[in-house]
């Protein structure tokens, strides 16, 4: 029996193993599409970590590397104060003389290839 109501018909509650067939089809596709969403959201967050742990790594490396080129430095500008401090100024001059003489010798070269 069905009540009407300004022209509307009210449809009748369907029963309980039409719902339950359709219901359980769609949660089952539903569960099926999430399962897929989470693998793929899964494999992606293990690519982002491996990426992580790969540029740490890179990183640390390059501080490894910045911490002796420094120490290098250092030791080098200890060296050349020294070596300035020392009785012996004519170095800086011999050192200034030779690097002119070498850049003559490249410009030379590399003019008349």
């Amino acid at each position: 029996m069905r009540r009407s109501h300004a022209g509307h018909y009210y449809e009748p509650v369907p029963t309980q193993s039409d719902a339950t067939g359709t219901l359980e089809e769609e949660n089952d596709q539903m569960t099926d599409q999430l399962k897929k969403k989470i693998d793929v959201l899964k494999s992606l967050s293990i690519d982002i970590g491996a990426e992580v742990r790969y540029q740490d790594r890179l990183l640390n490396d390059m501080d490894e590397d910045f911490e002796r080129t420094g120490g290098f430095l250092g030791n080098t500008m200890n060296r050349v104060l020294r070596l300035s401090k020392g009785g012996h100024n004519y170095y800086i001059l011999y050192l200034f003389l030779f690097s002119i003489v070498v850049f003559f010798i490249l410009y030379i070269v590399l003019k008349f290839r």
